[in-house]
């Protein structure tokens, strides 16, 4: 039973594919009893008046009534069904009542070379909308009747024009007489009812023409033809057309086209002999139905013989009954020279199938697709040898309902010499141990979209030890298979086995079986599943493609990729990967795709050891803008060895806030604040400066005591610690105990000393540490007597001229007699003698230990620690003083301060 049914635009609608009136009569829709009308109700789309869609359908089969009254066979039940029908219908227009939606405009392109006017219920040409320079017009799927000269005549530059889907059923004459550069016109699926040569005849630069699917009856081709030198694609006829002369497409004799497509009615009654002598053309299709006459297609097939086609298709063969004759109706396929042959649609049994492959056995065909057809197992099956011989490049089985066909004689034989196995949608449920060893010669084998499941197509009890030796690709994708182990399985014994597309499944790996991949297998297309990180452990290892896109991943296996060495392209986009692992080696890898990913942390210690990558999609990831990702970006597009595939576009700032949804492209921290040799640099060199700066201050600072250091250390210490018996002196460049605070030392070293010097002069009145060694030194006179300090006036000083801080000093100066160091070297000796007089003979001391390391300070303070006092006024001699006794504990010092 043919079923038909109505869309929501007003036209009918057959197995999902859109038809007008002229396809429902092509249908046979009143032609056979057991055939009927069946509407879809109520309209699909909101858009649609129901009464108006009711009355459009009846208008609609009454003009097919009146179209082709002879073949009209209205059954009582058409009669029954119409009744109820109309009652429906009018109670859902009742409920259902919308305004109609307003037409809408054409979208113009920017440029206004194009306008896409599809689908928007326009009755005629919306000429006010279309700028004069369009080059392109789709006015397809509208409710245009007539064609004028009007509609097109101020687009010159037009060069496609789509009014295929409307309702047209008039072109005037001169409807294209503005549009001379016309190349493409489709008037495919119209009511034209004759051609129209006379609009048709200035298109001398035609190339494609569509106007089959139209009402014209007679499919002849007038002159105008002859001119149509660069005609590359025509199809004509249409469902009124029921016979093929032998002239009506001679005018192609010099014509070379790429297709010629012809369609004629269900009511196909006559052919001649002849019809494709002339025609020259690299793909032929035929939209005719042999169910009334099957024998016009030996004719048909006799005329072909020796011709060379690239691609021979039939569509709707059989179109409503299974051919039950017991005649060789493709006894000429041996004869033609295609490389393809193509059954669409159309009703196939076991018998027609046999007659076609056993013709197509011993033809040239290559190739052979059978597509959409409705098979079924013949009732009255004829004996026969089985078809052991067909050899073919590719067999395609596709969008078949009944999976019988692939061993349409209860056999498997005729597989045997296909390179190529292709099965789309035929949802089988199993494949039986007894057809692996049949696939002998298969190299491609294609078993996508069938929805699948393990256990229909992985048996372990099946013996695929010695089958499928040739396989080398394995197509499994768009399935729902889950067990990655068992396609391991079923796999293992293809020895020739590269590549296995695993795509758009539920593939994952749940430890609990092995996974023993062949060696050999290079490409691994595995997309689209639902793996997780434990799944890269039964995942070929010898791959050097691999694509697990769209896999649900969050993170990789490092111990996987290391063993998979041979990698050289790896695409990982749209899963949800959070990281990039460090130590990532990989020395073949090419072509890494990351794009799409959960990662936002990227740099160039990422990738460093990829040192073949020279392709790098990244885009799409939450990136953190930092200094890091600023330095990766620069190294990578300056020097240009590795090309990012998606920059700049798809990579924004995620990180930090106030960044979110900045191009990286537009992110720019600085040299100073991401060039870590500039900043240490820098670093570096301020460092070294304000080094150099304290020492330049310290020794400009130090230099003018530097005199006063050098007077106790050249005059002051040898002329006390030469003499005998010595002074024993305390300077804080040799005495200063190392680790103590310097106060600490200055104190202890005043408190130890029986007198304490100060040699004054203008550098020791600016020194802060010699103001806290003069202050502590009148702490210790407090309670003593001032005769313990001793003043030595290095060069002369204006007590008048020190500062507040120094008001004792000054006391002292106007109170206390003090020693003045001459300049004249004749009263040098004088200072000596007094000075030692006034120090007064060394008392007996005990020795004390004193660090003789220095530390350089600006404290400038000289002690002197008084030798053991020698009894004999004149003088001890050596041996006397070798045996002097030890100082004492208490050590006198005699305190030298030095400014």
């Amino acid at each position: 039973m043919t079923t038909v049914y109505s869309s929501s635009d007003g036209y009918f609608q057959h197995d999902n594919t859109p038809c007008n009136k002229a396809q429902i009569i092509s249908e046979g829709l009143f032609e056979h009893n057991n055939n009927f009308t069946v509407l879809k109700w109520p309209p699909q789309s909101p858009e649609v008046n129901p009464i108006e869609h009711l009355w459009d359908v009846v208008e609609r089969e009454i003009r097919i009534m009146d179209v082709q009254p002879t073949n009209l066979q209205i059954s009582p039940t058409h009669v029954k069904m119409l009744v109820p029908l109309v009652l429906i219908l009018s109670l859902q227009a009742v409920l259902h009542i919308k305004h109609a939606k307003a037409k809408q405009s054409c979208t113009i392109a920017f440029d206004k070379l194009s306008a896409d006017c599809k689908g928007l219920r326009l009755d005629s040409v919306p000429t006010t909308q279309l700028p004069d320079s369009l080059e392109e017009l789709d006015l397809s799927f509208n409710t245009i009747h007539v064609i004028r000269k009007q509609d097109f005549v101020k687009l010159t530059y037009l060069r496609v024009l789509k009014l295929n889907f409307n309702n047209i059923s008039l072109v005037l004459d001169d409807a294209f007489q503005g549009n001379l550069l016309l190349e493409e016109l489709n008037l495919f699926n119209n009511s034209l009812t004759e051609i129209p040569f006379k609009a048709l005849e200035p298109l001398t630069n035609l190339k494609v023409l569509e106007m089959s699917n139209n009402l014209y009856s007679q499919a002849s081709l007038g002159a105008a033809f002859l001119n149509f030198n660069q005609l590359k694609v025509l199809s004509i006829g249409g469902p009124l057309v029921s016979s093929l002369g032998s002239r009506d497409i001679y005018v192609l004799k010099n014509i070379s086209l790429d297709k010629f497509a012809v369609k004629t009615g269900t009511g196909f009654r006559d052919y001649e002999p002849g019809y494709f002598k002339s025609l020259s053309t690299k793909h032929l299709w035929f939209d005719i139905a042999f169910d009334k006459n099957p024998d016009l297609l030996p004719k048909m097939l006799k005329d072909l013989a020796n011709k060379t086609f690239d691609v021979l298709r039939f569509r709707n063969l059989f179109e409503f009954q299974y051919y039950t004759g017991k005649r060789d109706i493709f006894y000429g396929l041996q004869y033609v020279n295609a490389q393809t042959l193509t059954f669409y649609r159309g009703k196939f049994n076991e018998e027609v199938m046999r007659m076609a492959l056993k013709n197509v056995e011993i033809s040239p065909i290559k190739a052979l697709e059978l597509l959409l057809i409705d098979f079924a197992r013949s009732q009255n099956r004829t004996q026969g040898s089985s078809v052991k011989n067909l050899s073919l490049d590719r067999l395609v089985l596709s969008d078949i309902s009944n999976p019988d066909i692939m061993r349409f004689d209860w056999s498997f034989t005729w597989l045997n010499h296909v390179r190529k196995f292709i099965v789309w949608n035929v949802n089988f449920n199993s494949v039986p141990c007894d057809s692996w060893p049949e696939m002998k010669s298969v190299e491609l084998l294609d078993i996508s979209n069938n929805q699948l499941l393990d256990s229909y197509i992985y048996n372990p009890l099946c013996d695929t030890r010695n089958t499928l030796h040739k396989l080398d690709t394995f197509n499994v994708s768009h399935n729902r298979l889950t067990s990655l182990s068992d396609l391991a399985s079923l796999t293992k014994d293809f020895v020739k086995l590269t590549t296995i597309d695993m795509s758009h499944n539920q593939l994952q790996y749940l430890g609990n079986g092995a996974c023993d991949w062949r060696k050999t297998i290079t490409k691994v297309i595995g997309n689209h599943n639902s793996l997780t990180s434990d799944s890269f452990k039964c995942l070929p290892t010898s791959v050097n493609f691999l694509d697990l896109s769209y896999s649900s991943l969050d993170q990789l296996d490092m111990d996987y990729f290391n063993k998979a060495s041979e990698l050289t392209e790896l695409l990982l986009s749209g899963n949800k990967i959070k990281f990039i692992p460090s130590g990532w080696k990989n020395r073949y890898l090419r072509t890494l795709a990351l794009d799409g990913n959960s990662f936002g942390l990227v740099s160039m210690k990422s990738f460093k050891d990829m040192l073949s990558l020279r392709v790098l999609t990244a885009g799409n990831n939450p990136y953190h803008c930092t200094c890091d990702l600023y330095t990766f970006i620069q190294e990578t597009t300056s020097k240009g060895k590795v090309t990012i595939t998606d920059w700049p576009n798809n990579y924004k700032c995620y990180h930090p806030e106030r960044l979110l949804n900045t191009m990286v492209s537009k992110y720019s921290p600085g040299h100073l604040a991401c060039d870590i040799t500039l900043v240490i640099i820098i670093s570096v060199s301020t460092t070294a400066a304000v080094v150099l700066v304290i020492m330049l201050l310290c020794y400009i600072f130090h230099v003018p005591c530097h005199s006063d250091a050098d007077w106790v250390r050249n005059h002051l210490l040898p002329c006390l610690e030469n003499v005998k018996p010595p002074y024993r002196l305390c300077i804080h460049e040799r005495d200063f105990i190392p680790g103590k605070w310097i106060i600490d030392n200055i104190i202890e070293n005043i408190e130890n000393s029986r007198k304490v010097i100060f040699v004054l002069s203008h550098n020791f009145v600016n020194s802060e540490w010699c103001n806290y060694e003069l202050y502590f030194a009148q702490q210790r006179a407090i309670g003593k007597t001032f005769s313990d300090v001793i003043l030595v006036v290095k060069e002369p000083i204006d007590p008048t001229s020190l500062p507040s801080k120094f008001c004792k000093l000054k006391r002292m100066l106007n109170t206390k007699t003090y020693l003045e160091w001459p300049q004249q070297p004749t009263e040098q000796n004088f200072f000596w003698i007094q000075l030692r007089s006034v120090l007064g003979k060394p008392n007996s001391i005990r020795p004390r230990t004193i660090s003789r390391h220095s530390r350089l300070s600006s404290a400038r303070s000289v002690s002197l620690i008084e030798a053991p006092q020698i009894q004999d006024p004149e003088g001890p001699d050596e041996e006397d003083h070798q045996n002097s006794p030890q100082p004492s504990n208490k050590c006198q010092l005699t305190c030298i301060e030095v400014a």
